[in-house]
């Protein structure tokens, strides 16, 4: 499930960005086109992979957690939701899937999916951003994301708006945050894309950034659910669930 949930995202996010920003279709020979109206493309790719991420949320949380992210599993293991044999298999699932998919993409795309106007689909600053405001930007959603779903899957009355809580924050994302950082949140996704560009330059801050902010908003999810146990009234599952 963790494999096939961020191969999806993957594939879901390359094909998506040939069709939106390859000049030999349509979009970009449209009314659409050119680099004043790529705002306006992204609003698709944002409501089609936000919409992604809530169907798997929907689809695996209650076996996997739908974690798909090493950042996501890794502040669980800090919490004590997942034990060290399954943070290290959920990890390399991850990492195999995505992997999987940008090599798919890369045989059967070729030329599209090199194009430099989708770039393998590598996540890194889009001038004139830089490699700090990339990290300080994969940080800040990076962050926002985990502590909203830790929030919300802690509470009886709003853990059902899990999904499409991240999904919107993802849609948002992608829309507005995409050029300062290539909007990853996410190591294994953006060391396939730098994998299969052989483009390393800037991998740091996504090995660095997301795991740090996700880290962060678990150690303060824990101190704000001693003083709040009333509000967060619901313990967070030990993953996966099937071993319980």
């Amino acid at each position: 499930m963790e494999a096939a949930g961020l191969a999806g995202f993957v594939l879901g996010a390359g094909l998506l960005t040939v069709f939106l920003e390859h000049p030999d279709f349509p979009a970009m020979q449209s009314s659409f086109g050119g680099e004043e109206n790529a705002i306006w493309r992204r609003v698709p790719l944002g409501i089609l992979m936000g919409a992604y991420i809530a169907l798997v949320i929907y689809l695996f949380s209650e076996k996997s957690g739908a974690h798909i992210n090493p950042a996501t599993t890794w502040s669980f293991y800090r919490l004590g939701k997942i034990d060290t044999a399954n943070v290290v298999f959920y990890t390399l699932a991850q990492f195999a899937g995505a992997v999987a998919a940008a090599q798919l993409l890369k045989a059967t795309l070729g030329e599209w999916f090199a194009h430099p106007l989708v770039g393998y689909g590598v996540t890194k600053p889009m001038p004139p951003h830089t490699s700090t405001e990339a990290f300080v930007a994969e940080f800040i959603i990076s962050f926002i994301l985990m502590f909203a779903v830790l929030i919300i899957i802690s509470s009886e009355s709003l853990e059902k708006l899990a999904a499409p809580v991240s999904g919107i924050l993802i849609a948002l994302y992608l829309i507005f945050e995409l050029p300062f950082s290539g909007m990853s949140l996410n190591p294994a996704r953006s060391f396939a894309a730098a994998l299969a560009a052989n483009k390393w330059e800037h991998l740091w801050i996504y090995f660095v950034a997301p795991p740090l902010a996700m880290l962060l908003a678990a150690e303060i999810y824990l101190r704000i659910k001693t003083i709040f146990p009333n509000i967060l009234d619901k313990e967070v599952p030990d993953y996966p669930k099937e071993d319980k």
